[in-house]
């Protein structure tokens, strides 16, 4: 009997499967076809990492491991539902839930101190951020809106705000030191391994990581975001909203880009708050606080101290807000700025609502208001600047009249950025990043860093270019 494996995965998709799952049975009996489901869900995720943990009536098989080995297979068919790229603070408190009702499985150790906490960690690093779509994508993803959808859009269309040509609203990007100006890439003319390596200003020689396997035709790039590059462009686009008097906005992506957006969303977050950093960093030290989990873990970590500190703190806290730029909010009633958490501010779905929304995000009194939004790297900031003067020049689109964009995305076995994360580092030292050939020993890229900069090489194979050239 032909089998479709159906996914259960987190919040609004789960809730709708409740519903739709029976329908889909429903339909799918008649035509005898079986549906099996299987939990990919993140509290599922972390129940098969850890196994040796829990008691045998609480263990789950690891269904994500399962489906990475059936997409290889021509003949599976997988409905594969939304799920959660959880940021840390969305894995600390599904690790909590699943605590509370019974299941063992351990803390996630930030600062991880015995070998013990290092394993720990990297089970859970390995299942936050964006841990299923890489596994799960062994093709190219190809997403075009069915005629019938676009017809019935058209027919029934959503709000469009209106655009001011005065309009303040623009994207700010790094002009310099970024992942888009310091790339450098090569194609391989056979196949090797090759390592990654940080020699030191001394000479010093550590292995980042080693063993990457590459095939003939393969293309390999590697860049590095400059933290001093990074925080230059960061006060001074502070300054510039500050001046124009419109939000300041941060648009990443944390959950996907699962190593390197929390790191910058942290230095965002620094920066904004330099003057509580200086003024109490001793305090923040003392109570574990990462400010890459953003202000809401700040603030649930202040019980920790005593109240004239707690007090001070939120005071510096709001006196940053006052004198800074005003915050674009996630959630105006609650006061929930879009520096609470990594993961509440997603760019490929704010900035399209952002330019939906003439332009605006919402400020502190729950009014639309002109934004700076602070796209640090610049190698996709582009297409929303253009769309935004577009706008800005002749008006909101139109959706009873505007056509369609098919998205044919190149990630087919870990391509690009998809299969970045385990090639991504923070870099501890000053010196050089060298990716070196195992087999010639010659150095294929390299890079100056210095400490705190943001180092990644990318990989992709030829077969899933000439699939994603002929999908377009």
């Amino acid at each position: 009997m032909p089998k479709i494996i159906y996914t259960q995965t987190d919040e609004a998709p789960a809730l709708a499967t409740r519903s739709f799952l029976p329908i889909v049975q429903a339909f799918t009996r008649s035509a005898e076809i079986e549906i099996e489901t299987k939990d990919i869900s993140l509290a599922g995720r972390i129940l098969a990492v850890f196994p040796d943990m829990l008691p045998k009536d609480k263990q789950q098989p690891n269904d994500l491991a399962e489906l990475g080995e059936l997409v290889k297979n021509p003949e599976a068919c997988i409905i594969k539902l939304p799920n959660i790229s959880a940021s840390i603070p969305q894995l600390k408190e599904a690790i909590e839930e699943l605590q509370e009702k019974g299941y063992p499985v351990p803390d996630y150790p930030e600062d991880p101190k015995t070998a013990q906490e290092t394993e720990i960690k990297n089970r859970y690093d390995k299942i936050k951020g964006s841990a299923v779509n890489p596994v799960l994508r062994e093709g190219n993803s190809d997403r075009r809106a069915p005629k019938p959808i676009k017809n019935y859009a058209k027919k029934n269309p959503h709000h469009m705000g209106e655009w001011s040509r005065s309009s303040e609203s623009n994207v700010a990007s790094m002009p310099a030191g970024d992942f888009r100006h310091n790339e450098k890439s090569i194609t391989l003319d056979q196949a090797t391994s090759v390592r990654i390596e940080l020699t030191d200003s001394s000479g010093s020689k550590q292995q980042l990581k080693n063993g990457i396997v590459l095939q003939a035709g393969e293309i390999i790039d590697a860049s590095v975001l400059e933290k001093k590059s990074l925080l230059d462009f960061l006060s001074e686009a502070l300054e510039q909203a500050k001046n124009k008097n419109i939000l300041f906005s941060a648009h990443l992506k944390a959950t996907m880009m699962k190593v390197s957006d929390p790191i910058i969303f942290g230095h965002i977050v620094r920066t904004y708050f330099h003057q509580v950093f200086e003024q109490f960093g001793e305090q923040l030290d003392s109570i574990g606080y990462d400010a890459n989990d953003g202000l809401e873990s700040l603030y649930n970590g202040l019980g920790q101290l005593g109240e004239a500190d707690q007090t001070a703190i939120k005071n510096a806290i709001q006196l940053a807000m006052d004198e800074g730029p005003d915050l674009a909010m996630v959630n105006s009633d609650k006061g929930i700025t879009n520096l609470h958490v990594p993961s509440d501010i997603i760019i490929d779905a704010s900035m399209p609502s952002m330019i939906r929304n003439s332009g605006q995000m919402w400020n502190k009194d729950g009014e639309s208001q002109d934004t700076l939004a602070i796209i640090p790297d610049s190698s996709y900031s582009g297409i929303y600047q253009t769309t935004i003067d577009f706008c800005r020049e002749n008006g909101a689109f139109d959706p009873t009249t505007m056509g369609t964009v098919p998205n044919v995305g190149l990630m087919a076995q870990k391509a690009e950025e998809y299969g970045s994360h385990d090639k991504t580092f923070e870099i501890p030292k000053n010196g050089m990043v060298n990716v070196i050939d195992e087999n010639s020993g010659a150095n294929l890229l390299s890079h100056a860093v210095q400490i705190g900069d943001i180092w990644r090489m990318c990989q992709v194979k030829d077969a899933p270019v000439r699939d994603w050239v002929k999908l377009a």
